[in-house]
């Protein structure tokens, strides 16, 4: 007798499980479709491979989120608690829950470009009003209740019918080959870079596909430049939001924007720098100026296109030059850049429309450098006006200096630096030494009409640790000098209001080729001449970025873990981060998908 009770302990327990199975697929099923609301943020695949990959991952993924909820969450109660009503009910107010909080991703995600994590639930809970709208957040999870109790009795009062068909392997085997097959495919798109796969990486929530970068790095290829991961959501943004409206009635003043890269705004001073130094004092000096980035990319995109770095990866932008290069070629302004070979930049269409001047570097920056100004010396004195040249310079990011040069005494440095940085900063000082000498030589031949802006791409860390240089939001690695040289328009000043790169753009739009629209229609920043209102600038790319507010620094990677520094850049252990601020920095950086 007590065995027969054990027997039908044992076969209750086991149609339990196998119910819990049946039931945790079932909840796959529905998981998917919910899923597929992120392809209205992520944009859907442009192939049949595409598709194909979409199709597999979103069964593969969904299928074993719904198998770990069930296996952490019901399994243990099934165990401890066999009793069919009991369980159906747990196991249908768990799946309910787990349906609401991936809904409610989804909407997360729509709105700020990040999956939930607790900063993002800290976030989304100060703008929840705007978050849900309506009473669908009410009747949505009363649905899915009423769904899930019938699901459960539903499968219970039929799972011996089931259990007959024999497809349970079959259907086990086939969701497993779903999984690993999408995470084979993703390490050879990875390895290729096709897009139309690596694009998705971000799509759904807890996903972590394999890739080939370790393999790859093992062998010699450089994984940043072969595994170019899109994670940027809509590929189809507004930019402009309206047509431009521009009309340019004034005699059109050549202009010459020159960018440094790696150009500390500290070491802007008469021993390191003395011509730039004194050309500061007579012209236009901004003295709280930040970079959009701390790389090249995203510095040089946030002057060419004044976007923030969310929009970097963006596929329209791989097609489509900054609205300052249309504007200038359509008024009639011959255009041209002047660089080095060696630039890996994004989007591809940066630097589309300007006449490109490249020099090779071949293991000196320095002479690449100077060979980039011959070539504007050469092009200009060729030119007739008006034109707009862009010089890039990187001898600073590589600390080269040419052979034979003399260069300075070394100095000490203000802060505290290890023994290896002591070397680095004498020696990038040397760099910008020379740098300095060859900006006096363009600036002293330039007509005496001409525009100039000279600024850096970003700052500078005494680093070789390329993780450490994008990472670190510090203000060396993001303040960077402005100097604006503006004939018979704006008189020297020194300008004590904080600027970013995002002004460049719509300065020069608006103020040089007459375009009366507002900035928002196609920038973050707003014009240089007057105070921004915005009390906060974005630094950074699509996967780590920083805040820089009046007081603070918070700096939140893609998965949405953040940490909080003082403008000192000490970290501020117990500081929360502050939400109003945070909200707007994601709602302007979905506001041209949204249009």
């Amino acid at each position: 007798m007590v065995e027969r009770k054990k027997e039908m302990g044992r076969d209750r327990v086991s149609r339990l499980i196998s119910w819990g199975h049946w039931f945790a697929f079932f909840n796959g099923f529905l998981a998917m479709i919910v899923g597929f609301r992120y392809l209205d943020t992520v944009g859907y695949p442009e192939s049949w491979l595409g598709w194909g990959y979409l199709a597999i991952s979103t069964i593969g993924h969904f299928s074993f989120l719904s198998f770990i909820v069930y296996l952490v969450l019901v399994f243990p109660v099934t165990l401890l608690l066999p009793y069919s009503k009991i369980l159906r009910g747990y196991a249908a107010s768990i799946a309910t829950l787990s349906l609401c909080i991936l809904l409610y991703d989804t909407i997360i995600y729509d709105d700020y470009g990040l999956h939930l994590s607790p900063f993002v639930f800290d976030l989304a809970w100060a703008d929840l009003n705007a978050l849900l709208r309506g009473t669908s957040y009410i009747v949505t999870p009363i649905g899915i209740i009423v769904l899930e109790l019938t699901a459960a009795n539903f499968l219970w009062k039929r799972i011996e019918k089931i259990h007959k068909v024999k497809c349970g392997n079959k259907v086990v085997a086939f969701v497993g080959l779903c999984f690993v097959s999408s995470h084979l495919i993703h390490i050879w798109a990875d390895a290729a870079s096709v897009t139309d796969i690596t694009r998705l990486d971000d799509a759904y929530p807890l996903s972590y596909p394999a890739t080939a970068r370790s393999f790859m790095e093992s062998h010699g290829i450089d994984g940043d430049k072969n595994n170019k991961r899109h994670s940027d959501l809509r590929s189809n943004i507004s930019y402009p939001i309206t047509p431009m409206q521009c009309v340019n009635e004034e005699p059109k003043n050549n202009i010459l924007l020159i960018t440094v890269d790696s150009l500390r705004a500290d070491m802007l001073d008469e021993s390191t720098m003395p011509f730039l130094s004194q050309y500061a004092k007579e012209n236009q000096d901004f003295h709280q100026h930040l970079s959009g980035g701390t790389q090249f990319s995203s510095g040089m995109f946030s002057i060419m296109y004044g976007l923030q770095g969310s929009y970097i990866n963006d596929g329209t932008l791989d097609h489509t030059e900054p609205l300052l290069i249309q504007e200038l070629n359509r008024q009639g302004y011959q255009t041209a850049l002047f660089a080095t070979d060696d630039l890996v930049f994004k989007p591809n269409a940066i630097f589309k429309g300007l006449e490109q001047h490249i020099s090779a570097v071949d293991n000196s920056h320095a002479m690449a450098d100077k060979a980039s100004i011959a070539s504007f010396e050469k092009w200009r004195t060729q030119t007739s006006s008006p034109w707009f040249g862009l010089i890039n310079l990187r001898s600073p990011e590589s600390y080269d200096t040419p052979i034979g040069f003399l260069g300075i005494e070394t100095v000490r440095p203000k802060k505290t630096l290890t023994s290896a940085e002591r070397v680095l900063f004498n020696q990038y000082r040397q760099s910008l030494n020379f740098i300095d000498n060859e900006l006096k030589n363009v600036i002293q031949a330039l007509p005496q009409e001409t525009l100039v802006i000279i600024t850096g791409v970003s700052g500078k860390l005494f680093t070789s640790n390329p993780n450490e240089a994008r990472s670190n939001m510090s203000p060396d690695n993001v303040h960077v000098p402005l100097i604006i040289h503006w004939p018979g328009k704006v008189p020297p000043k020194d300008i004590k209001y904080r600027t970013s790169h995002y002004g460049i753009a719509p300065t020069l739009l608006s103020q040089v080729l007459g375009c009366t629209n507002a900035p928002t229609d196609y920038s973050a920043g707003r014009s240089l001449l007057q105070p921004d209102s915005e009390s906060w600038v974005y630094v950074g790319d699509n996967l780590i970025f920083g805040i820089y507010q009046n007081s603070e620094i918070t700096v939140i990677d893609r998965h949405g873990k953040y940490r909080i520094y003082d403008e000192n850049y000490e970290r501020r252990l117990r500081k929360k981060m502050s939400a109003p601020e945070l909200i707007e920095v994601m709602r302007e950086g979905r506001r041209l998908y949204n249009q």
